[in-house]
Formats: structure tokens, C-alpha cells, sequence
């Protein structure tokens, strides 16, 4: 794999990061689809709802799979990427964060800080890229 680019506005580490964003995706996207409630259990949560799950599966299968597809882009592409995984990795924050709080099972907690983390690591991007 190479990481070949016509536009050097994009550090290679950036691509890198959106390469490993796809791997996990997919780490998470598969069990999700096919297994939602054995996945969930393994997870510590006593109640999965398979549809909700494969859903979210869903979503983690096109957000990873176009970090992977684009990212020999030029900036452009690139900004707009980040702005959809700050969106999504800082709500699905706030929602782990509230459901951990209400009661929800321990994992969440460390599903929030995953979130977090990545959402950190896009935030820095996104304002390297202005």
C-alpha cells in the first residue's frame, strides 16, 4: 500500500490515520452486522438491539470504508472527511457518555473514551488542515 499523492497539503500521517481508522471500523462493523446480540453480550451489555446494532454497524462500514477509499485524495476531500468523523465521533461521544450515566454497561465508558480519542485526533487534523 502507498501513500503516493499529488497534493502535499496532506501529511502522510494523516493518510496513515485514515487507513487504521478503516481497520478498526471494520473490527467493529462485522461482529456488529452479523452478530449484534453475541457481540453485545461479549461487550458486558445485557440488552442489544440487533437492528440499532447493525445499524451502527452500517454506519462504520461506509465511514471506514471511504476513509480507505479516500485517501490518496487531495484536501479537499480530506476536510470534508474530517468534518463527518468530528461529527460523528464527538455525538456518539456525548451518547455514550449520557448512556454510561444513566446505567448503561461498563464498556460504555471505554466505548465513549474510543470515541473521544478519535475525535480528538480528527479535531487536530481538521484544524491542522484550515
Amino acid at each position: 500500500m502507498t501513500f503516493l499523492t499529488t497534493d502535499p497539503a496532506v501529511p502522510r500521517a494523516l493518510r496513515a490515520w485514515f487507513v487504521v481508522h478503516f481497520v478498526a471500523d471494520w473490527l467493529f462493523a462485522v461482529p456488529l452486522l452479523l452478530m449484534p446480540v453475541a457481540f453485545g453480550s461479549l461487550l458486558g451489555f445485557t440488552q442489544t438491539d440487533p437492528v440499532t446494532a447493525r445499524l451502527v454497524g452500517a454506519a462504520l462500514v461506509g465511514i471506514g470504508t471511504e476513509s480507505l477509499l479516500c485517501r490518496n485524495e487531495g484536501v479537499e476531500r480530506y476536510r470534508t472527511m474530517l468534518r463527518l468523523k468530528v461529527l460523528w465521533s464527538s455525538t456518539a461521544t456525548v451518547g455514550l457518555v449520557v448512556s454510561a450515566l444513566q446505567g448503561a454497561a461498563p464498556m460504555t465508558w471505554g466505548l465513549a473514551a474510543i470515541f473521544a480519542w478519535f475525535c480528538g485526533l480528527w479535531s487536530f487534523w481538521s484544524l491542522r488542515l484550515r
